[in-house]
């Protein structure tokens, strides 16, 4: 077994008015603590929440754009220290002044650090009574599903998140993808809730300039993916329960995708695409 290592944590807070005191946790940064004369740095895991209704409820104007932008915006700003991640840390305790800050370090140690990012998550930032699985958007399962194969498999932080669209067709769009990486060609992957035929719609209209503008910009041919619920009648362990006029909409909503070159695929594939994009990324 391996063994413990000395570590230090930090929390991104969110704190709207600074006047009156009021936070809300909303991330980890955890890092490995090294000495001097270790070649390279610790490492460091990074890990902010994907449920923002406490942030609502503390502050209603709150951009929640900005801040589902901010775990990859750190984690560009960490990976290009030249020093690894300890100066920038010290820069975000002392420099920040806006509704985002990050406390002071407080000493732990673990023993796997993805393990135990997770384990300070549930600790101090998620609600205790967490919403069950059935209540949440059927997108938002999707998605969490997606993230949870790719992490297992090794990926997930491999990937380019929340991919502009903008960033390869010249005209206003809000579109964002879930996800994406390169290997011979752009491969992206999308979460898509079937019983929204509009979610559908939107994402084959833009499909085709999608990929003519990564084809222009980049030089590389598109391949999207749009993951899926399954079909299951009882909606048994979670899944997708639909019925006789809930069916029209989900064939409506696939066939358009396909249609326009979108490939679909349902959740039950996922550990085969992990498994694929693993061995093309070669972890």
């Amino acid at each position: 077994m391996q063994g413990l290592r000395q570590c230090e944590f930090f929390l991104i807070q969110y704190r709207p008015d600074s006047a009156r005191g009021e936070c809300i946790n909303i991330g980890v940064l955890l890092r490995e603590v090294v000495s001097p004369e270790s070649r390279g740095p610790g490492e460091t895991r990074l890990h902010l929440t994907r449920d923002w209704r406490r942030v609502r409820c503390l502050d209603p104007d709150a951009d929640i754009s900005r801040l589902e932008l901010l775990e990859a915006d750190i984690r560009r700003l960490l990976e290009n220290g030249e020093e690894g991640a300890r100066p920038f840390i010290d820069v975000m305790i002392n420099s920040w002044s806006n509704d985002v800050t990050l406390t002071r370090s407080t000493a732990c140690l673990a023993e796997n650090l993805p393990a135990k990012v997770d384990s300070l998550m549930e600790m101090l930032v998620y609600p205790r009574k967490r919403e069950p699985t059935s209540r949440k958007s059927r997108r938002q399962v999707i998605y969490e599903a997606m993230r949870t194969h790719f992490e297992r498999a090794g990926v997930w932080e491999l990937m380019v998140k929340r991919i502009s669209v903008t960033d390869f067709i010249d005209r206003a769009d809000n579109l964002r993808i879930d996800c994406g990486y390169r290997n011979g060609r752009v491969r992206m992957f999308h979460a898509v809730a079937l019983d929204d035929l509009d979610a559908a719609k939107v994402l084959a209209f833009t499909s085709a300039k999608l990929a003519a503008g990564v084809k222009q910009r980049v030089g590389l041919e598109l391949e999207l993916t749009a993951f899926v619920d399954p079909l299951r009648r009882n909606g048994a362990d979670g899944e997708f329960a639909i019925n006789e006029e809930q069916l029209s909409i989900y064939d409506a909503g696939k066939s358009t995708m396909e249609e326009s070159g979108i490939q679909v695929i349902t959740t039950l594939l996922l550990p085969q695409i992990a498994e694929a994009a693993r061995r093309e990324l070669r972890v």
